[in-house]
This record gives structure tokens, C-alpha cells and sequence, in this order.
């Protein structure tokens, strides 16, 4: 399809808003996608106390929680429900897809804004009131939802099954459903802009990886949160309705027989998991994205294999569809099913094998440049790697069956989606600081790289210290959601028989807690480099990084104060990350650059060094 010109009045700059309430119901993509970044960050700061509340617990179950008093086992699973929902939902799925494809995503392919402009507010707005409903859980009788963030039948299809099974779930169904929505509507809008608004002569293969993983993400949301919400509905009705999708006849649930039809729990992990897998990648591919142009761009190469990494982002998403069975091979799957889905979930490796040999080959002998933006895209590869590796053992059914539910999972996914992700989160907002503090009358910022630097090996190893020995707990049969695991108090002191469970694992317990203490307190020197930079920081010039992608375009950048009536019109000429070397001094060759424009005023124009 033949991109459409960018100069039509639609998509004309958006007026600079000048009043509060027009800045904060703005259709402005940049100060949405800004929206979005602050509801992140507020979410992940929600989610990473409640996970140290959860990790004290564990070791010091009598610790009282200030205000509270003890943690009740109901109280510890709200934790993890919560925890679980605001990191997954409201962290790894805004901020990467939404967050960063509003701010970064139309001036990449040469647009002037998303395509609807009105429906990306609204999903903004959407968002935001899934968090609060979320949050309201916490307060109401009977407390937040206790199910977890898959929410599994049949206790949470019966308002009377405990504690937190009745508004809490409620909202938490809510919360979800609304979330579902919004990001529904949101991939809708960023589909249609990459389809349709990109500029001249920027073709399918000239789209920067990042975009490709934006696109790839977004199919993938449109069809696992349509599934999601549709299970949702079908589980209030449940709830509320009488009807028994997934409720079984003669279910005993906390001493009520319940005589429904014959509905089934399975199919509720079926439609589940259909989205609950996708949704890994979801968070996961824009990162991959960042990550290949990252490397290139810091190592003054082209990406290796570039039509091949489109490809396999591709395929990543059309497998990620496919193999959501091996989350379910604990539940009486038909063994022909469970070998079927163990093959799927092992092919997806061949796809992620390949991305990590193009990073790799992209950076071999080259002499890059280690700013703080290229750190992280080197650890999101490191991370990325070492949590992979424990997924072909998880493919196994037979292995499966005993890692199922303990820590030895919860170190996977927490390796290969969470702190991946949250690395690619941080290779990002360093990379692209200096467009997210920009405005018409002050150049962008560079946050501090000594700060930089000290948050990047100082979070790297606390993500190790914390996930790597929890794969040794889970390999001892630790499992997760359980309120207390390192013994019950008995007569004399000594651990009574229920408080043995794998005491062995107590030393290494408490090492995971520290570390996890050390790992969120390494968070603060970030958040102190991004309060201070955004003031004070030094400025930027209009392309810092030597990137040859749009969207440090002197037109499309918010460093231009430029209108839309003298901006002239963008064509692109080559695919990102072109590098030359030019009288022996390397230079970058940015997409927008003619072909034809001499070699001197090439180097003219790309002359400016970094900062």
C-alpha cells in the first residue's frame, strides 16, 4: 500500500493548548503518550512496594504492616493479585505499547499525530479509570480479589466463595473489562496510523524496527483483549447472571452446593490463557524493537539481517497465539494436545534465537559507544537470554508438571517479560528524553549519565541477586501463593510440623528479600536523575545520538518552533541505521537525507557531535 502524502490538513500540528484543563483533556499525541509514561510510573512505584511487602511477609510472617497490623494469608493474596495486575496491565502493556508508541510512534513514520485523535484520549482516559477501579478494590468490604491476575473458576465465578471473592473481584473484573477496552481502541488507532499515515516513500521495509514491533503488538492486543473481555462478560454472568460457563454441577464451595449446568473451569483457562500468552509478547516486542535499533544506532552499524528481524517479529507474534496450551498442561489436557503445544512453545525459540544472533552480529568487533541508553538495550539482551533459557524446560509436559505454580516460573517470566521489559522501558526513556522534555521554546534535556550508569549496574544486579536463586527454591518445590513458607512458631520456639515446609529454603529466602530491597532502593537514584533532569539537565541538541530515524527529523521533533504552514514536506530515501565513513571520520546518513545531496553537505549536516 502506498503511504499517504503527510501534508494534509489533518494532520497539522495541534496548537499549543493554553489552559490546564485543555492540556489535560488534550487529543495531543505527545502530551497523551506523556500521560500515559506519569500513570505508568505511578503503577510501577504502587507495584514494586506491594512486592516488598509480599517478600517481607514471606521471611518475617509475623512482621504487623504499619497501620494494619498482621498480614492475614487473604491479605497476602490481594498482594499478589494487585501486584501481578498493576505490573502486567498497567506498567509492561502502557507503557512500551502506549505510552512511548504515542510519544515516539507518528513522528517515526513521518505523521503529524495518530490517526483518531478524540478515541486516543478516550483510551488514555479509560485507562486511567481502570487503575482507580483497580485501586478502589483495596477499600471496600470484604477486600481486593484474591484470584490472582488469572482470576481461575471456580471461586472467582461465586460471590460467596471468601474473602475478597465479592465486590473486590467485582471491580477487578471491572478494571480489567475497561482495560480490555481501552487498549483495544488504543491498537486500533496505532494500526491505522502506521497503515495509513506514513509519509512518502516510507515503505513497509523501510519502517524502523521499533515501529514493526508497535504494529506486531498491536494485531496481537486487538485479538487477545477481544477474547479476554468476552471471557470477562462471561464470567459476571456467572457471577450475577445464573448461568454456569464455568461453574460445574455439584460444585461444594465453602459448604454451599451449587446445582448449576455443566460449565467448565477448562474453558476459562482456554480463553485465558488465548490472551494471557500474546500478552507476554505484547509487552515484550517493542522492546525488542528499541533494543535492535539501539544496538545499531550505538555501534555505528545497520542491523544485521534487517528484512529477516522484521520477519521473525512477525512470526514471534503469529506463534505467540498458538502455544497458550502450555500454560494449561497441569489441567488434563488430551496428551496428543500437550504435545502439540510443547512443539509450538519450543519453535517460538527459533524466531527469539534468531533476534539474539542479529543483536549480537549487529555488535560484533564493532566500537560502540556505551551511553547509558545502550546499557540497557545490552541488558534487556542479557536478561532476555537468561530467562529464555528456562523456557524450553517449561515446554516439557513431563517437567512441567513439577515446576507448575512454584518459583522456579515466577523466575522465568519474571526474567524474560518483567525486567526485560522494564530494561527496554529504561533504554527508552534514556534514549528519548531529550523528545519527551522538549517544547516549542526550550530544547530537550540529557538525563545524568554517571547517574545513568550507577542505575544500570546497580538494577542489573539486583535483578540477577533477586531472580536467579529463585529458580533453585522452585527447583525445590517452593510454591507460589502461599501466604508462609518459612515456618509456623511452636511450643518452645521450635517449628511445629505445618511450619517445616521447606525450611532448607529460609537462608536463601531471606538472600531473595535483601536483594529485592536492594534492587527497589536502586530505583531511587532514577527517579532522582529524572526529577532533576527534567529542570536541570543538560541540554540536548536537536540529535544527540546520531540517530537516523524521523523522529529526530528537525520538522517532526518538538525542538523545531516551526508551524505547519513552513514545514516542508518529508520524504524518506533508505531504511534506518545507515552509517558512512566519510574522509575517515564516521558519519550517520539519516532517512530523510536525499540521495542525491553531495557528499560534503551530507557530512555538513550530520557534522554535529553528540552530546
Amino acid at each position: 500500500m502506498t503511504p499517504r502524502s503527510n501534508t494534509r490538513t489533518d494532520q497539522a500540528r495541534i496548537p499549543k493548548p493554553d489552559s490546564l484543563i485543555s492540556r489535560v483533556f488534550t487529543t495531543d499525541h505527545r502530551i497523551i503518550g506523556i500521560q500515559y509514561l506519569i500513570l505508568a510510573l505511578v503503577s510501577v512505584v504502587i507495584g514494586t512496594l506491594l512486592s516488598l511487602l509480599m517478600r517481607i511477609h514471606l521471611v518475617w510472617p509475623d512482621w504487623p504492616l504499619p497501620l494494619h497490623g498482621p498480614i492475614l494469608p487473604e491479605d497476602y493474596l490481594a498482594l499478589v493479585t494487585i501486584h501481578g495486575t498493576i505490573m502486567l496491565f498497567f506498567v509492561l502493556t502502557t507503557a512500551p505499547q502506549a505510552g512511548f508508541g504515542n510519544l515516539i510512534l507518528p513522528a517515526q513514520i513521518g505523521a503529524r499525530g495518530m490517526a483518531f485523535p478524540t478515541l486516543n484520549a478516550a483510551s488514555f482516559w479509560l485507562t486511567a479509570l481502570a487503575l482507580l477501579t483497580l485501586l478502589s478494590s483495596t477499600f471496600v468490604p470484604g477486600g481486593a480479589a484474591i484470584s490472582g491476575w488469572t482470576a481461575y473458576p471456580p471461586l472467582s465465578a461465586i460471590p460467596s466463595a471468601g474473602p475478597g471473592q465479592a465486590l473486590g473481584m467485582d471491580l477487578w473484573l471491572t478494571s480489567i473489562a475497561l482495560f480490555a477496552i481501552a487498549s483495544t481502541a488504543s491498537s486500533i488507532n496505532t494500526l491505522t496510523t502506521i497503515i495509513r499515515n506514513r509519509c512518502a516513500g516510507m515503505i513497509w521495509e523501510r519502517l524502523p524496527l521499533t515501529v514493526w514491533g508497535w504494529f506486531t503488538a498491536a494485531l496481537l492486543s486487538i485479538i487477545a483483549f477481544s477474547v479476554l473481555l468476552a471471557a470477562i462478560l462471561l464470567l459476571l454472568c456467572d457471577r450475577h447472571a445464573g448461568t454456569s460457563f464455568f461453574l460445574p454441577t455439584g460444585d461444594l464451595v465453602n459448604g454451599v452446593l451449587h446445582h448449576g449446568g455443566n460449565g467448565s473451569p477448562l474453558l476459562w483457562l482456554h480463553l485465558f490463557w488465548f490472551f494471557g500468552h500474546p500478552e507476554v509478547y505484547i509487552a515484550i516486542l517493542p522492546g525488542m524493537g528499541l533494543t535492535s535499533m539501539l544496538l545499531a544506532n550505538f555501534s555505528h552499524r545497520r542491523v544485521f539481517a534487517y528484512r529477516t528481524m522484521i520477519a521473525t517479529t512477525l512470526l514471534i507474534g503469529l506463534l505467540g497465539i498458538l502455544l497458550w496450551g502450555h500454560h494449561m498442561f497441569v489441567a488434563g489436557l488430551n496428551p496428543f494436545a500437550s504435545s502439540a503445544f510443547s512443539i509450538s512453545t519450543m519453535a517460538i525459540a527459533l524466531p527469539a534465537a534468531a533476534k539474539v544472533l542479529s543483536w549480537l552480529a549487529t555488535t560484533w568487533r564493532s566500537r560502540p559507544s556505551y551511553k547509558t541508553p545502550m546499557l540497557f538495550a545490552l541488558g534487556f539482551v542479557s536478561l532476555f537470554i537468561t530467562g529464555g533459557l528456562t523456557g524450553p524446560i517449561l515446554a516439557q509436559p513431563i517437567l512441567d508438571e513439577y515446576l507448575h505454580n512454584t518459583f522456579f516460573v515466577i523466575a522465568h517470566f519474571h526474567l524474560i517479560m518483567a525486567m526485560a521489559g522494564i530494561f527496554g522501558l529504561y533504554a527508552a526513556t534514556y534514549y528519548w528524553f531529550p523528545l519527551i522534555t522538549a517544547t516549542r521554546t526550550r530544547s530537550g534535556r540529557l538525563m545524568s549519565e554517571p547517574l545513568g550508569r550507577f542505575h544500570f549496574w546497580s538494577t542489573l544486579i539486583g535483578a540477577y541477586a533477586v531472580f536467579l536463586p529463585m529458580h533453585l527454591t522452585g527447583l525445590a518445590g517452593e510454591p507460589r501463593h502461599y501466604a508462609q513458607l518459612t515456618g509456623i512458631p511452636g511450643p518452645g520456639g521450635s517449628l511445629s510440623p505445618a511450619g517445616a515446609l521447606l525450611a532448607h529454603t529460609i537462608p536463601l529466602n531471606h538472600f531473595i528479600t535483601y536483594a529485592a530491597i536492594f534492587l527497589a532502593a536502586a530505583q531511587l537514584p532514577f527517579l532522582f536523575n529524572l526529577v532533576r533532569s527534567l529542570r536541570r539537565g543538560a541540554p540536548a541538541s536537536s540529535n544527540p545520538w546520531h540517530a537516523t530515524t524521523l523522529e529526530w527529523h528537525p520538522a517532526l521533533n518538538p525542538f523545531s518552533p516551526s508551524s505547519a504552514s513552513d514545514t516542508p514536506e518529508i520524504s524518506v530515501y533508505r531504511a534506518p541505521c545507515h552509517y558512512r565513513s566519510i574522509q575517515a571520520e564516521l558519519t550517520f546518513l539519516p532517512q530523510w537525507i536525499p540521495n542525491t545531496v553531495d557528499q560534503v553537505e551530507i557530512k555538513e549536516a550530520t557534522s554535529a557531535k553528540p552530546e
